[in-house]
């Protein structure tokens, strides 16, 4: 027998929020696409960002990258000091999903990988964080999904049941992660395949 869903959690980057790091780094490199690519890959890395997420100061961290890359401390320090310019929009079909569960009553929140020291600014750019029931980022929980903990504290946190959840995310070690803390995982392609996906599981959602 299925068990009902009684919530849904969304991670934020990718999902609701269209957090990229080009926004910005496509201003500063210009037409050099290729040199951008080799930047974010080699310089301010993914793990080197998962790092910020999970804790580490910004201050600290980009005044060591700095150091260590003096050829492109300016680009490094804009990491930080306009970090804000890697926002873009929220994707309308998500953030409707997302109201149409509240307005049937379905708890909703956010788990995401997120710095404590960018959060305060972006929950002001993006109000439906303030509609959702709970909100917990890495950077407060000091462990960053796919770590099992940070699972386990969001569920111990919001009282939440594991196989009564769905926890939405479009990294597929995030959704592996999750599947394997006992969460109904789904991962996020496009507003419409989400649509879909949730619909199948029985969540009261307009067809497209």
């Amino acid at each position: 027998m299925t068990t009902p869903v009684t919530a849904v959690a969304f991670d934020l980057g990718g999902v609701l929020i269209d957090w990229n790091p080009r926004h910005l780094y496509r201003k500063i490199f210009g037409a050099d696409e290729p040199a951008m690519e080799r930047f974010l890959a080699e310089i301010v890395s993914q793990d080197w960002n998962a790092r910020l997420d999970s804790g580490r100061s910004f201050a600290e961290a980009v005044a060591e990258l700095a150091e260590a890359h003096p050829d492109q401390a300016a680009e490094i320090l804009a990491y930080h000091d306009r970090w804000h310019e890697m926002l873009g929009g929220s994707p309308d079909g998500t953030v409707a999903i997302l109201r149409e569960l509240r307005d049937a009553g379905l708890p909703t929140y956010a788990l995401s990988n997120w710095s404590a020291e960018t959060f305060p600014g972006t929950r002001q750019k993006f109000p439906f964080l303030d509609e959702m029931d709970g909100v917990l980022i890495s950077g407060e929980a000091r462990v960053a999904k796919p770590d099992p903990a940070i699972f386990r504290e969001f569920l111990a946190r919001f009282e939440l049941t594991a196989a009564s959840t769905v926890f939405i995310d479009d990294w597929d070690r995030n959704v592996a992660a999750a599947s394997a803390c006992g969460l109904i995982a789904i991962q996020f392609v496009d507003a419409a395949q989400l649509r879909r996906d949730l619909r199948a599981l029985g969540l009261p959602l307009a067809a497209e």
